[in-house]
């Protein structure tokens, strides 16, 4: 006898999730259903592939081994269904738009691991602003968008995508450079080289610091990049507010350093957006699927 899918995605929930309940949410069915699933699947194999340590629910050895099959056949299904669509749809590409921030750091390893997933589908990307990007999801023009900021517009689904923070930095000469932790009332003293205005970077920067009552910093330049601010940094007479992703190999091989303040961080969120249109798009949603898996 066969093992039932459903028999597969109880187990990788409740292993993911970790626990009945939280697979039960997740997949829309009640806890007995769940423990129905286990049940059955434990049946086919003829060995326990649960057991209860500690109070919760642990694989066993055997668990573990069909767990990892579990994994790879479901994932392979969804990546079969998804190409099944683009056959019956036609749809084999997809336009994507993204900050630049974004394009400049995170979309080559993005579009690298798309193409290892799905090498039938080929995405057609664009960096831009904000603004105009908005503009291409309304009128149709592009099909996905990846953001620093979440658009407000009715047509439009915006769905999570990953936690950031933009990091006050400096060069590893400057004076600030290895600073246990800056007072929250000299950030209006430093001299900084920040994105231009309109940017999302400085917008969100600008919202922080309003938010503590500062209105006004000391700005000697403005770039429109943040490779261009990094090397300004490394001259050692400026600061600035970058994003965490974009700095922290920079951080680590000792190039930038990190200035904590005390009691401030601009923690933000990176957005996925799409038009409601798009919702079954099949290189849309196989693209959103990766980006959703941990």
């Amino acid at each position: 006898m066969l093992p039932d899918t459903n028999g597969w995605a109880a187990l990788r929930a409740v292993v993911e999730l970790g626990g009945v309940s939280e697979a039960a949410k997740a997949l829309h069915v009640g806890q007995p259903a769940i423990t129905k699933r286990l049940r059955a699947l434990e049946k086919v194999y003829g060995i326990p592939l649960t057991e209860r340590r500690s109070g919760r629910l642990q694989l066993t050895q055997a668990g573990e081994k069909v767990y990892l099959l579990a994994v790879q056949t479901l994932d392979r299904q969804r990546a079969l269904a998804t190409e099944l669509q683009v056959l019956t749809s036609g749809l084999e590409s997809m336009r994507l738009q993204v900050n630049f921030a974004i394009g400049e750091h995170l979309l080559p390893e993005l579009l690298i691991r798309f193409d290892d997933l799905y090498p039938n589908f080929r995405v057609e990307s664009r960096m831009g602003y904000g603004r105009k990007i908005l503009t291409e999801l309304t009128t149709g023009i592009a099909d996905l968008a990846l953001l620093e900021q979440a658009p407000d517009h009715p047509d439009v689904l915006v769905q999570k995508w990953m936690d950031d923070e933009l990091w006050l930095l400096c060069g590893s000469t400057h004076p600030l450079a290895n600073t246990d932790l800056l007072p929250v009332a000299d950030l209006s003293s430093l001299n900084y080289v920040l994105r231009e205005k309109h940017s999302s970077i400085r917008d969100g920067m600008e919202e922080a610091l309003q938010r503590i009552g500062i209105e006004q910093l000391q700005v000697a330049m403005e770039v429109g990049s943040n490779e261009t601010i990094t090397e300004i940094l490394t001259r050692g007479k400026h600061v600035s507010f970058l994003p965490r992703f974009a700095v922290e190999e920079s951080v680590r091989n000792g190039e930038l350093f990190h200035i904590k303040v005390t009691g401030f961080r601009i923690i933000r969120t990176l957005w996925i957006a799409r038009h409601r249109s798009k919702l079954e798009h099949p290189v849309a949603e196989a693209f959103v699927g990766m980006l959703q898996d941990k």
